[in-house]
Order: C-alpha cells, then structure tokens, then sequence
C-alpha cells in the first residue's frame, strides 16, 4: 500500500501532470473569475478521470479508491476546487453505475465517463443537513410517473450540471422511505436558485435546486424498482468514497501551501538570514511535514479497507474525512502565517487555499458527525467485548 507499482506511479503521475499544466496556471484566475472550467473537466475525462470507479463494460476507468485519492491529491496540489468538483461527479457516476439497472448503466455512464454529460448530487436541503435522514423532498407515484416537490441546498454544478442524483421521500418518514431519482437538467419544473456567494469554492457554481411538481417515468428511479427505499443506502455509500475524495482534496491543497511556504522561508532573510535557519519555523515545519504524513497514511488506509469492503471501512473513512480535513486546513493557515502579511495577498495563492479548504470540514457530513459515526463504532466495539 504504501510503495506504489509501475501501473499506480503511471496513473498519480498522469494525474500531476494535467494538474501542473492545465489547473496550476489558471486556478486564481478562476478564482477571481467565478469561473466553471467545463473545457478542462473534459480533457481530465479524456484521460479517464470522470468515472475512475466505474466498471470498464460502459466506458468507466475500473480503478480502485486507492487510485482515486492519489488523483485527487494531485489535481488538488494545484486547484482543490476544481478536484473537489470531480470527485462529486465521480460519486454520482459511481452511484449510477454501482445501483443503476443495466439500462440506466448502459445510458448514463458512457456519456459522464466523457463528461458530455455532467452531474450533481442533491441530498442537503435547507432544514435536513446532518440530519439526512430527515429529508422532505417528496416523490409521488402517479400512474407510471413520479412528480417530485422540494428543494436541495448548497448543490454544487446547480444549474450547470446536465443531470441530478435526487434523494427524496418515496415512503414514510426515516431512511427507509428514501429513493434515488436521476433527473436531467431540461425537465419541466426543476429550476435553480441564485447563485451563492461563498468564501472559498469561486470556480464552481453553487444554489438551491427546486423541483416543482418534476415529472419523471419510473425508470428514472435509481435501481428501477428494486431501488424503491434504497436511496438513503446509495446516499451513504457514496458519501463513504465521497468523504475519502474530499480528504485527498484537502490534503492536495495542504501540500502545495506547505510547498508555498517552505519555498519562502528558505529564500526571505529576516535578522541577517534566512527564515529557514530560524529554530522555530523548522519546528513549525516539522509539524506541518508530520501532519501531512499521517493524513496521507490514514488517508490510504480507509481507501484500502473500502476497497476491500471490510467491516470498519465506514468508521476509517470517517476518521479519514475528520483528521485529514482538520489537519490539513491547520496547515494551510500555518503556511499563510509564515508568508506574515505575503500571506494575505491574493498573488501568493495562500488565501485562496485557506478559503477552499474551510469547507471540507462541512461537507460530506460535518466533522462533529463524523465524530458521532466513530464514537457509535466505538462505543459497539466497546460493548461486544465485555
């Protein structure tokens, strides 16, 4: 796991050689452009990265998570904004190619593996975050349709994305009562709120998207009809893989402000020398080198046991997604605080890594969450060996 093969080398690699050319030279221009880079999210998918764990038969990449955080920590290096949207349309190929029926496989994955098609995934909703469970988007059955009434909150690609992954309420109340509906962009009734102003995540659109009596055939349910009740088991399955890809993002964009800031202190003289040789900023870099080790180390371990579908796989991925997420916006500020007032400056790239990042300790289930989901993992070992 920790020494990489040729085929695995070839494919980081790859992956930090498309982040170097085309994200590192226009991600703060984006930035500072509110701009959605469509152009290159499908030059990363003529390289195979818009549907990295979907099955090779309908065009996907056939990799394993382990792959996937590697690419994502590289394409972050450069822009986690941009990697952190790929890794939501990966979750959604995933989605779809792991519970779709063999029609909605054969349909949808080919054409998001090329991103000709590009897609969001819609679980949060304005007064059911943490809470998912308590969702109050509504799924009607109507003859052989579904009229879909709610709206989801903080959707990124809204409005921009050609398709949707909906989770909404088919039965009663609880998770048990969740479908997944794959909904196109141009169907009658869904529309998009305004766009949000965010601190951080500028090159990707982020609103509501509101489904206002949205009719679709049944077939549009996920699974079809073995997928009646299963959406809420599909949401957090793919949230498992989503939480890992997120951490790689935060781990990426801490490693490049690390590299910023080692870059610095090695070149600005402060007191007749330089930076580098002051005791204090080698112990600040000491920490901040450690850090970025252990994330990367348990970063790798949850995306192994996932891979291997093994019983604590949910809580690794949980611990994952909390340590690697917290540790890594610390080190991202600890970077900033060595540029001093460099750091504040918008040229320097510092700031942005600070805002981008912030996030991922939102996202994906809170880090108080995922706290909750390794306390419960806990708590039943605990229990089972008394």
């Amino acid at each position: 796991m920790f020494t990489l093969n040729d085929d695995e080398r070839v494919i980081t690699e790859t992956a930090a050689a498309f982040a170097e050319k085309r994200l590192a030279p226009n991600a703060l221009e984006w930035d500072a452009s509110n701009h959605f880079p469509v152009d290159v999210l499908r030059e990363a998918a003529e390289l195979g990265m818009a549907a990295i764990y979907c099955r090779e038969d309908v065009g996907g990449s056939g990799l394993h998570r382990l792959d996937g955080v590697r690419i994502f920590e590289q394409l972050a290096i450069a822009d986690p904004v941009t990697a952190a949207f790929l890794s939501i349309h990966n979750m959604c190929a995933w989605m779809i190619d792991s519970f779709g029926t063999a029609e909605q496989r054969k349909d949808w994955v080919p054409r998001l593996a090329t991103m000709d098609v590009i897609a969001s995934y819609c679980l949060t909703e304005p007064g059911a975050g943490s809470d998912a469970s308590a969702l109050r988007t509504r799924a009607v059955r109507q003859g052989g349709d579904y009229v879909l009434d709610g709206v989801k909150q903080f959707i990124s690609g809204a409005g921009a994305s050609d398709v949707y992954v909906v989770m909404a309420r088919t039965g009663t109340d609880g998770p048990r009562g969740i479908s997944a509906f794959v909904i196109e962009k141009e169907t009658p009734g869904l529309s998009f709120g305004a766009l949000e102003e965010k601190m951080g995540w500028h090159a990707q659109p982020t609103a509501q998207v509101i489904l206002d009596r949205v009719r679709v055939p049944a077939d549009a349910m996920l699974g079809g009809a073995d997928g009646e009740g299963a959406g809420f088991g599909i949401a957090m399955n793919g949230l498992n893989g989503g939480r890992l890809n997120i951490a790689a993002c935060s781990l990426g964009g801490a490693q490049a402000a690390f590299d910023k800031a080692g870059a610095y202190v090695r070149e600005r003289q402060a007191f007749g020398a330089p930076l580098l040789d002051e005791p204090t900023v080698r112990f600040t870099l000491a920490d901040m080198a450690t850090g970025l080790e252990t994330s990367r180390m348990l970063l790798w371990r949850a995306a192994s046991a996932l891979d291997g579908d093994t019983v604590e796989k949910v809580e690794l991925c949980a611990m994952a997604k909390r340590y690697v997420t917290d540790t890594c916006f610390d080190i991202a500020d600890q970077a900033l605080q060595l540029h001093g007032g460099y750091g504040y400056l918008r040229e320097y790239g510092l700031e942005k890594i600070v805002r981008d990042l912030r996030v991922h300790r939102i996202l994906e289930g809170t880090n108080e969450i995922m706290r909750v989901v390794i306390g419960r993992a806990e708590a039943a070992r605990f229990r089972a060996t008394t």
